[in-house]
């Protein structure tokens, strides 16, 4: 089975009065595991369509998906709702954090929505924080967290339930330079020690260092941008 994330001449349309637009023109796309890809554009690009049709959010209008495997069109939504539980791990644009949850129970409350909690789920939740630099805080609030403390939370949370594929959307928007690097280095770390496939969609082209490819997003296509171009 393959594994990974691969996108074949997806399309999205919407309808915009009596005319149709292509918010996704055909794009084409693979990740695999271990790799890093960076997505970058202006807004209004597409970027956004197109996470939420990588992340099984959102149906192509054309095209084939497959995540791990899975033909998405082929599921049913039950199965989608699993694919996007147990396949995918999400780091959003602000962490997202639950304000009551203490910072185990932010990642044992992702075990409960498949199943009950075992101590095994919690040796594994707080060892993962432990990596990831969060051993002192597990019964720390969200509101007692820093801005890179909290996106730290964020990524041991994508990867509690072990998925194969990593999707960021903006996970720097909120940080400072030092924070951003700190949060971005780790997720790249994560992919490369876990082997997972994983997308960032930034405008934050200080990070651009950290992945093996990036693609430009414009008017709804993706291109491959060389990494020469970037650093000259």
């Amino acid at each position: 089975m393959t594994r990974g994330l691969q996108m074949n001449d997806v399309t999205k349309y919407y309808a915009e009065g009596s005319n149709r637009i292509a918010a996704l023109d055909h794009v084409t796309l693979s990740v695999e595991p271990g790799e890093f890809v960076a997505v970058v554009g202006p807004s209004g690009s597409g970027k956004s369509t197109f996470l939420s049709i990588a992340g099984a959010m959102l149906e192509a209008s054309e095209g084939e998906v497959k995540l791990n495997g899975h033909t998405l069109s082929t599921l049913t939504a039950k199965e989608l709702s699993n694919i996007r539980l147990q396949e995918i791990g999400f780091i959003m644009q602000s962490s997202n954090l639950v304000p009551y949850l203490n910072v185990l129970d932010q990642l044992l409350i992702v075990k409960r929505m498949s199943s009950t909690v075992t101590r095994e789920d919690k040796q594994l939740a707080t060892k993962l924080l432990e990596e990831l630099g969060l051993g002192a805080k597990l019964t720390s609030l969200p509101e007692e967290l820093s801005g890179g403390e909290k996106q730290r939370t964020a990524i041991a949370r994508a990867l509690i339930n072990n998925p194969n594929v990593i999707l960021a959307d903006e996970p720097t928007a909120s940080l400072d330079t030092k924070r951003a690097h700190e949060v971005v280095s780790l997720i790249a770390q994560e992919v490369k020690s876990r082997q997972k496939a994983a997308i960032m969609v930034t405008h934050d082209e200080r990070m651009l260092e950290y992945c093996d490819k990036v693609y430009r997003m414009e008017d709804g296509k993706l291109s491959l941008f060389p990494l020469k171009d970037i650093y000259k």
